[in-house]
């Protein structure tokens, strides 16, 4: 088989199957079973959305009332941010190993613990262990839950079930900044922990009564014997000392300080040691060499970090925009976000039906760029005065380009690798998209600061304060709002916008350029088998329920 032939024949011949259902047809119809587990997706993936995105909101009351710096704070998103990306394709490595259910209740066991930490900390050192512990139980949530539809429906409807889960993440965005706005306006931030426990108590009463999976018996020394244990520490410690200068950068050290180059430069050296030694040294590999040997997977899980990088940069960056220009509260600006985060949701769900419909996945990934790239190009248009109806339907144009992306590269990498590799596809492809939001924030960043420097030394009043003001885009949201209304404020805000058009500017090349590298991508069939190891038992299983434990 050639490295770009279409794999399901040629897997069906090679690897045991635990459950398997008659090739994928428009009469299919989902279980109940496996519909209350998908749904249960969808509650924890609500709930690891509006946890992520309310922190940012609160920090400033959470900076206050433990008597810390806004800097220590700060780290509070980072921490969660940096853990549930390193971490996610481990969990899906062990959940191949020792099932999915164990593994999805040991994430959300984390979840759960760090919540509880978070919500009774004392200072900023137990926040942040709690923040910490609550990333890796998000990793392994958001990561295993991609792997369980794979499990769960055939590759052809797979789309639409995607475009749902990614609308639900949408939805848990939009009302993360509310909810944190509103915790935060009643004095109660520690309530973003709290919120928490209702969405975990149902996730593991249906984990517990539904999720009841065919998995191939073997002994913990086999188990063990298959854990990639050198990988994995290589993988670990690489991503992370390669993430933690990027979320620091600018904002605790200069990028041309050591303390950021040295271990960013360890971070790329350990990747390029990790990829190494998975190809030639690793007996059963974490991250599978063959992934990255088929030019459609490459340039997929180049549009993950693509899609990532512009997701997060718009949704950190435009709403300061919302708050240090148009001077709105932090509920206001949740709700002004809506054009954008309310377009990806139904966008994701309409381009994952229409794949399921006609089986082609290429035209949603091409007219996703198209749209998103013109959709950043109108970004650039945002004034200062921008009227309210203007800036909505500017908003929404990059919202539709964005949604349709998630659910068609998601079809494009399950359709062009070997069904054994589906589970740690589908873990890259989301390890890259939180690479990607890493990264997102960490450029935005750069290039704000850089054209903030720039734009300010035009204005003599405000030059003398540049470099300060330069340094850190959400504080001098507050600098702005505390100003009174006078020419020198115009003025800062007038370079607020003239700096944020650099960032819109950048966003539309890089969608522009992803567009171009999505051209690799090729069309493989989707109407292929539903064959996977760990599948739903139904009741009338009895065979299969008898002969292999549920995982």
């Amino acid at each position: 088989m050639s490295k770009e032939e279409a794999p399901s024949a040629a897997f069906q011949d090679q690897s045991p199957v635990i459950s398997s259902q008659e090739e994928s047809k428009p009469e299919w119809k989902i279980s109940k079973r496996a519909l209350l587990v998908f749904v249960n997706i969808c509650v924890l993936t609500l709930m690891v959305a509006i946890d992520s995105t309310s922190i940012g909101v609160v920090l400033p009351d959470i900076s206050k009332d433990l008597n810390s710096p806004a800097i220590e704070a700060f780290w509070a998103g980072t921490g969660f941010l940096l853990c549930a990306t390193v971490f996610q394709p481990t969990f899906v490595s062990f959940s191949n190993i020792f099932g999915r259910r164990p593994l999805f209740l040991l994430a959300i066991g984390f979840f759960l613990i760090g919540s509880i930490v978070g919500g009774v900390c004392r200072n900023t050192a137990q926040l942040l262990v709690g923040r910490c512990i609550q990333g890796v139980g998000s990793g392994g949530i958001m990561a295993i839950t991609e792997v369980l539809i794979a499990d769960l429906v055939p590759l052809r409807q797979r789309g639409q079930y995607y475009g749902i889960m990614n609308g639900t993440w949408s939805i848990g965005s939009v009302c993360g900044p509310i909810v944190g706005g509103a915790f935060a306006n009643a004095n109660a931030w520690r309530w973003i922990f709290y919120i928490n426990f209702p969405f975990i108590g149902i996730g593991v009463i249906c984990v517990i009564l539904f999720m009841k999976l065919n998995f191939v018996p073997t002994s913990l020394a086999e188990k063990l014997r298959r854990v990639d244990y050198v990988g994995t520490v290589i993988f670990v410690g690489s991503t992370t000392s390669f993430l933690i200068p990027l979320t620091w950068g600018g904002v605790m050290y200069d990028w041309s300080s050591w303390r950021t180059l040295v271990p960013l430069i360890i971070g790329i050296v350990g990747c390029i040691g990790f990829a190494a030694y998975e190809a030639y040294f690793a007996g059963v590999p974490i991250v599978p060499a063959a992934l990255f040997k088929n030019r459609t997977t490459t340039a997929s899980f180049i549009s993950a970090v693509s899609s990532g990088l512009l997701v997060w940069c718009v949704v950190y960056y435009m709403p300061l925009y919302y708050e240090a220009v148009k001077e709105y509260s932090p509920v206001i600006t949740g709700v002004a976000m809506f054009p954008l985060t309310f377009t990806v949701a139904p966008a994701g769900v309409f381009a994952g039906v229409l794949i399921t419909i006609y089986g082609k996945y290429r035209w949603a990934i091409w007219s996703g760029w198209s749209i998103s790239t013109l959709g950043f190009g109108i970004l650039y248009l945002l004034k200062v005065d921008t009227s309210v109806v203007k800036w909505i339907f500017m908003n929404a144009v990059s919202g539709i380009g964005l949604g349709f992306i998630f659910p068609s590269v998601a079809s494009a990498i399950q359709a062009s690798v070997t069904r054994e590799n589906v589970p740690m596809a589908l873990a890259m492809f989301s390890f890259f998209r939180s690479l990607g939001q890493a990264i997102g924030v960490a450029i935005g960043g750069a290039i704000f600061q850089n054209q903030m420097l720039k734009n300010l030394q035009d204005y003599p009043s405000l030059a003398p304060h540049a470099q300060a003001y330069a340094a850190d885009a959400s504080g001098l949201v507050q600098v702005i709002r505390a100003m009174p209304y006078n020419q020198d404020k115009a003025d800062l805000q007038q370079a607020y916008v003239d700096s944020l058009r650099i960032v819109w500017a950048v966003c539309c090349g890089l969608s522009g350029g992803t567009l171009l590298v999505s051209l690799l991508i090729k069309s493989y069939s989707i109407d292929q088998d539903q064959s996977t190891y760990q599948g739903v038992i139904e009741k009338n299983e009895r065979d299969i329920d008898d002969a292999s434990p549920a995982a």
